[in-house]
């Protein structure tokens, strides 16, 4: 790095994962980095108030786990060394999308790791932690931005070490937004004389409800089953594997549809549709937890590139902060990944500009994640919003896509690529693709049994 644009000194503004990331890009070229956190974290991986949906079913898609082992080398087998299961092919998973069920196969996919939040965000945490440059501050308040006299550079926070404490100021070359949806920097800079970014929001009002358990020895469960709501059915389900022979079993509904805050419920909710495989193992399955809800009442996207150079300079917005998406996609933590390794090249050019240069190049990633998951919203009728022509289009698309992908190994193990940011939305329009849609094969519908108190189907695999 050039020594004239050198900075000696970041503060990140938020401690989950967004924020260690960020932390750790900034630690390989900044003097010393600061990573401010509100909540008393956990000294070993465990929930916390600031992150209320680590308790419900998180994924790392696979090109997030690109990133976060290229930035904690081995951090992956240090993972699935502590249990952590890994899906490495399509009959290890089972997808139902829009209700269409993706086909199973044996063909490879990129490795999906499926650690749960905490144990994530812990390790991740406790590798930041053992660099020499970054200190993470816990139980510290941010309590507004410190500028020059005419506002146009961030200098530092103040902060709040404890309740009743006096305010200190800390000092630095940058401050890095982290502190997801709930971040304030789109009101600091109103109250700074300048503009807030355009924002987007689509109402999902979606609710989770979860449960930790332990299946049954005799289960025979896939690792990771998403089947989600579809048009006239505002319901869906998650049973996702993870460390320690843990699973995190949730239920999901939009609008008016959420069930009550009870086991009993949860597996009322889901009988209609759940794998008879998979119901009875709920069913016989030991709570490890009490059922917990969480509502996400829409996404939420800020323009931020859109400001340009009206945007004070020392201060970037990352993560959730900038756009939070609707957790079903499971997203956000790769989202997050991302927008790190695009700050990490960013951060490599000269100073001047580097907002407007972070966020045009944040902007593209944000917009290919966003798309896909509002397409999705709206194809739901329950979701409000505008549809464009634009959207009825592509959502017509995607839904002959699913439907061939539900015979088609080869359009599944595309589609999910695109789900997964692996590959770019453009790859479902490619000839080869477009082909097997145009031309589809069909498979006979299986049969759903009648009643979830008989002894599992074991042929459905």
């Amino acid at each position: 790095m050039n020594t004239k644009n050198r900075r000696d000194h970041a503060v990140v503004l938020g401690a989950g994962m967004s924020g260690l990331l960020a932390a750790r890009v900034l630690s390989a070229s900044v003097g010393k980095v600061t990573v401010v956190e509100r909540d008393d974290l956990p000294t070993h991986w465990a929930n916390r108030r600031g992150i209320p949906q680590g308790r419900h079913v998180h994924t790392l898609l696979p090109r997030g786990r690109e990133v976060i082992e290229r930035l904690f080398p081995g951090i992956t087998e240090e993972l699935t060394s502590g249990g952590a299961p890994t899906i490495r092919r399509l009959d290890e998973m089972h997808f139902d999308v829009l209700g269409h069920r993706l086909c199973d196969g044996e063909q490879p996919f990129d490795l999906v790791l499926q650690a749960s939040r905490p144990y994530l965000e812990g390790r991740v945490r406790t590798r930041l932690a053992a660099l020499g440059n970054v200190e993470i501050r816990d139980g510290c308040t941010v309590v507004g931005p410190m500028s020059t006299p005419d506002h146009g550079r961030i200098t530092g926070v103040r902060v709040v070490a404890e309740t009743g404490s006096p305010e200190e100021q800390i000092s630095a070359d940058l401050v890095v937004d982290s502190c997801g949806r709930g971040g304030r920097t789109s009101v600091w800079l109103e109250e700074l004389g300048y503009e807030r970014p355009r924002q987007e929001d689509v109402r999902v009002r979606l609710t989770y409800v979860s449960q930790q358990l332990h299946l049954p020895s005799t289960s025979r469960v896939r690792k990771l089953y998403l089947i989600g709501p579809r048009p006239g059915r505002p319901t869906g389900m998650a049973l996702f594997a993870y460390e320690n022979e843990t699973w995190t079993f949730t239920v999901m509904a939009l609008g008016d549809a959420a069930p009550a805050v009870d086991r009993a419920a949860m597996l009322a909710t889901v009988a209609p549709f759940a794998p008879p495989e998979v119901y009875d193992a709920l069913a016989a399955a030991t709570p490890l937890t009490e059922p917990v809800a969480f509502r996400y009442p829409a996404s939420q996207r800020r323009h931020y590139e859109e400001l340009g150079d009206r945007f004070p300079e020392g201060l970037l917005v990352i993560g959730d902060a900038q756009c939070s998406f609707n957790p079903i996609y499971g997203q956000g933590m790769t989202i997050a990944a991302v927008d790190a390794e695009i700050l990490e090249k960013t951060l490599a050019d000269a100073d001047a500009g580097l907002a407007q240069r972070y966020f045009t190049a944040a902007a593209k990633p944000v917009d290919v994640a966003w798309q896909l998951a509002v397409g999705s919203d709206l194809a739901l009728p329950e979701v409000e919003g505008e549809r464009s022509r634009q959207v009825r289009f592509i959502n017509a698309w995607v839904n002959r896509v699913l439907a061939a992908g539900e015979s088609d190994e080869a359009v599944a193990h595309q589609f999910l690529r695109v789900t997964a940011l692996l590959d770019p939305p453009q790859r479902l329009f490619r000839p080869g693709v477009v082909g097997r849609v145009l031309f589809r094969r069909t498979r006979p519908e299986t049969p759903r049994p009648a009643r979830r108190s008989q002894s599992p189907d074991r042929s459905r695999r």
